[in-house]
């Protein structure tokens, strides 16, 4: 078992408190992954003051040199992907191959804003007036406060470290308990590949106390928090009075449409790879498939046999299609989803429960579920489940598939799956989503381009990921300068 303590100011140590809690192995109960330091206020409050006092310095470092300090990070990274990926799926629950995708991400990550570090600047705009030069430069913020969740338990935190660094930017991050081992890893990454004490400070214990130190500790300028709507929108509240610059990327209830003219084959293979890969537990995930009527009898006959398919275990064996569900309550939740989705007079047509069978019965394993007969008003169809369940929702053509699609105040990523050229672009025009698919899986991000959603899946101000996730962790000046004189 792995022991982990606090890292502040360039230094481990425990928790003010001497508390610790411990990880276990969702695949298998059994074995423990890590301890962690439980830090509390007075931790979060030292991990604060270290970035505060690591600013002046940090920022005033040139963006070139901040950058090489993030592709060093990317290349030490690399030489321990596969030892990572193993580590995150021990205490996250998805497969290898996921993980070993993940890590890759961040990888991937460190290393594109360590070539962007060469272009991060203000611009030079014309003046009305001769002998004058008039132009903009991008400072940083000060202290960010990033609060990360378990489910992209490195992915996340690297793309918002990244830009917070590159910026100039000092850092506490708070990782999710459920899976806080990636985030710590990566701090020590950092810190190897140069990162001054001080810049990055990594605090893991109970998220209360800590929105309550991010809420009061007067030098935190920025706050990026990627989790529930319940948390984002109380931590917003909090932050408000104090008018601290906000990032909030919540959940999703992500439709995937499928018209009468798709080929099905590739609609079922795209939804299940969206609803039931990663255990269903990513914010992009596909949890209702909008089908037309004249099809859907079809689709579902073919989901089914995809979803009976697919095989759950631990995802460290090889061959195996979806992992652990994540902790004993997010399986409780599950389940309790499906049984209010027949309670409603939806139909379970495959899957829907823990699989208990050999060695499975040590872990938190789930069948990958598919309810059909379920109307836009039932709970199935309204509320973020986050596993492997997809509902099936029939509808009459297209506009009244746009309707149910666009029925709910949440707005993260949304796929349709068509041969109309046509209806494609209607569909880009008028669907109310951050992330936007034609013919391809809801999850999935290129971390060259904006994300975000809309409506309660986001604060719909600064966009993550890409050149563009710079402009959340600086702010502009613009200066005027007369050497007419």
């Amino acid at each position: 078992m792995k022991q982990y303590s606090l890292f502040v100011n360039g230094q481990w140590v425990p928790a003010a408190s001497g508390r610790t809690f411990t990880t276990r192995n969702p695949a298998d109960l059994r074995e423990a992954v890590a301890e962690y330091a439980s830090g509390g206020s007075e931790d979060a409050q030292a991990a604060f003051e270290a970035a505060r006092l690591a600013f002046p310095k940090w920022s005033s470092s040139t963006p070139i040199g901040r950058g090489r300090v993030l592709s060093k990070a990317s290349q030490l990274l690399e030489g321990r992907k596969a030892e990572l990926a193993e580590l995150l799926t021990r205490e996250e629950g998805k497969t290898l191959a996921e993980a070993t995708g993940e890590v890759q991400r961040a990888v991937d990550i460190f290393r594109f804003f360590g070539g962007l570090s060469y272009t991060v600047g203000g611009q030079t705009i014309p003046h009305d007036l001769p002998g004058n030069l008039l132009l903009t430069k991008r400072e940083a913020v000060g202290v960010a406060a990033l609060i990360t969740p378990w489910n992209f338990p490195v992915a996340i935190p690297a793309w918002k470290l990244a830009p917070a660094l590159l910026a100039g930017n000092t850092v506490v991050l708070k990782p999710a308990s459920q899976a806080p081992a990636l985030a710590v890893e990566l701090a020590r990454v950092l810190a190897e590949a140069g990162l001054p004490a001080g810049v990055l400070n990594v605090v893991t214990g109970e998220g209360r106390s800590f929105g309550a130190a991010v809420a009061s500790h007067s030098s935190v300028k920025a706050v990026s928090f990627t989790g529930s709507y319940s948390v984002g929108h109380g931590l917003y509240q909090a932050l408000a009075p104090r008018m601290v610059r906000t990032q909030l990327e919540m959940g999703g209830k992500n439709p995937t449409i499928v018209l009468a003219d798709a080929d099905l084959d590739l609609a079922v293979n795209l939804v299940a790879r969206a609803g039931f890969g990663l255990t269903g537990q990513a914010c992009t995930a596909t949890s209702r498939v909008i089908v037309d009527q004249s099809v859907v009898e079809a689709f579902t006959e073919k989901l089914v046999a995809k979803a009976k398919s697919w095989k759950v275990g631990p995802g460290l064996t090889a061959g195996i299609d979806i992992g652990a569900v994540v902790s004993e309550s997010q399986l409780k939740g599950n389940l309790e989803y499906v049984a209010i989705a027949e309670s409603e007079g939806a139909r379970i047509v495959s899957g829907g429960n823990r699989l208990l069978d050999g060695d499975l019965v040590h872990g938190l394993f789930m069948e990958p579920t598919v309810i059909d007969h379920v109307r836009p008003t039932m709970r199935i169809a309204q509320e973020e489940v986050f596993g492997p369940v997809i509902a099936v929702i029939s509808v009459h053509g297209f506009d009244e598939a746009l309707t149910v699609a666009n029925g709910l105040e949440v707005g993260l990523s949304a796929s349709l799956v068509t041969r109309d050229f046509k209806r494609a672009l209607e569909y880009v025009d008028r669907i109310e989503a951050g992330v936007v698919k034609v013919n391809q899986i809801s999850t999935g991000l290129a971390l060259q381009a904006p994300f975000g959603g809309v409506k309660q899946s986001s604060t719909d101000t600064f966009r993550e990921q890409g050149a563009g996730a710079l402009e959340f962790y600086t702010r502009t000046k613009t200066v005027y300068l007369d050497y007419s004189v």
